[in-house]
């Protein structure tokens, strides 16, 4: 890496908090690439609202929000080729709409119903579009990081130029996948981009009772590839330096460890309270750091955003949403049959049996047998 390389030192930034670029720091996108990114990541916003809202009224049964780190993934992933893969962490859902998912199938995999790709057989928020080689997410916490590494070694080993992406958060560098995915992608140049987002809590263990090292991005070292560190809640400045990373790889330099510096905004899920284990000052000042308001002020410094664009763009996007949530909830469970689906190509004897003995079950309770959300 060049001048945006980092260890332990202050993270990488190119936004200061008027909305000024840093001199000599700017990635000069273009205006349509510049507006793509914010248009994306304030959807990602009023996604996450709506899903939240439809969790409280009982109307899906789960929901992880990424509010506060939209800069953290959309601009990962933004320095990608459409070609190139993505394997990631669950707080991520800015990845499926920079990358054109249709909203029916983001919506769908909340109800679990009959339009799901995976026919409510994943979490809610545990996406998985072949569409947009965005690999399914796994709950199991660093899975993907060793399956990022072993595709990547696959493609060095074929000779061809994809790259591979990995999201992971602070948490998962605990786990055994870390140590074994970065190793080998260290030994092999495995053409991979590990992106852990550090957004200083893994459910309610703070970063200080997670880690000893002065930061993730200084651990790099150990398995023999660059680490850098850069502010999360910059697009601009995460976009340069995972270009930088995915450039690196794709000449077959090999794996870039980059550490996004961000905070979880929300709580862990649906599920957690994370006022009873934060400080709400310390919650208040990254509030004030918000990655969307200040994208926007480098925007309207090259009047690129207006009040106007702003509305249509919230308008447009509750509209849309609120048309696919309509669609999701008219459509049927998914089907008795489904269950012995998609697993093996042909069905064994044992489960030949099973469907027949479920089938014969059918009456008109059946349909709780299909109950989803959880």
């Amino acid at each position: 890496m060049n001048r945006t390389s980092a260890t332990a030192e202050e993270p990488f930034s190119i936004l200061e908090a008027d909305g000024k670029a840093g001199r000599d720091k700017d990635p000069n996108l273009t205006p349509e690439l510049l507006k793509r990114l914010y248009e994306v990541m304030v959807t990602t916003r009023v996604l996450d609202e709506r899903a939240l809202a439809l969790q409280r009224q009982g109307r899906i049964g789960f929901y992880l929000q990424a509010l506060g780190q939209e800069a953290s993934h959309v601009g990962a992933a933004a320095a990608l080729r459409d070609s190139d893969w993505l394997f990631p962490a669950y707080r991520q859902p800015g990845i499926p709409l920079l990358r054109r998912v249709p909203l029916d199938d983001i919506v769908n995999e909340w109800f679990g119903n009959d339009g799901d790709i995976c026919k409510g057989r994943q979490m809610p928020v545990h996406y998985s579009f072949r569409q947009a080689n965005f690999v399914s997410i796994s709950s199991p916490i660093g899975t993907q990081i060793s399956h990022a590494a072993g595709a990547g070694m696959a493609a060095r080993i074929r000779g061809d130029d994809t790259v591979f992406m990995a999201f992971f958060g602070d948490g998962g560098t605990s786990s055994n996948d870390f140590h074994c995915g970065l190793n080998f992608a260290g030994v092999f140049k495995a053409p991979v981009v590990f992106v852990c987002e550090n957004n200083q809590w893994a459910i309610s263990v703070p970063l200080a009772q997670q880690t000893a090292s002065a930061s993730i991005a200084i651990t790099a070292s150990s398995y023999g590839m660059p680490g850098v560190r850069v502010d999360g809640n910059d697009v601009l400045a995460v976009y340069r330096v995972c270009k930088e990373a995915v450039e690196r790889a794709r000449k077959g330099e090999g794996p870039t460890l980059v550490e996004t510096v961000t905070y979880r905004m929300a709580s862990h899920s649906s599920s957690d309270d994370a006022a009873r284990y934060r400080d709400a000052k310390i919650h208040d000042e990254w509030k004030e750091r918000d990655p969307i308001a200040r994208f926007q002020r480098y925007l309207h410094k090259k009047k690129l955003w207006t009040e106007d664009w702003e509305l249509e763009i919230h308008e447009r996007a509750r509209h849309e949403i609120h048309e696919a949530v309509k669609r999701a909830e008219a459509l049927p469970r998914p089907s008795l049959d489904s269950l012995f689906e998609g697993v093996f190509m042909n069905l064994t004897p044992q489960l030949v049996e099973q469907r027949a003995e479920l089938l014969a079950l059918k009456g008109p309770e059946s349909e709780e047998l299909g109950h989803f959300p959880l």
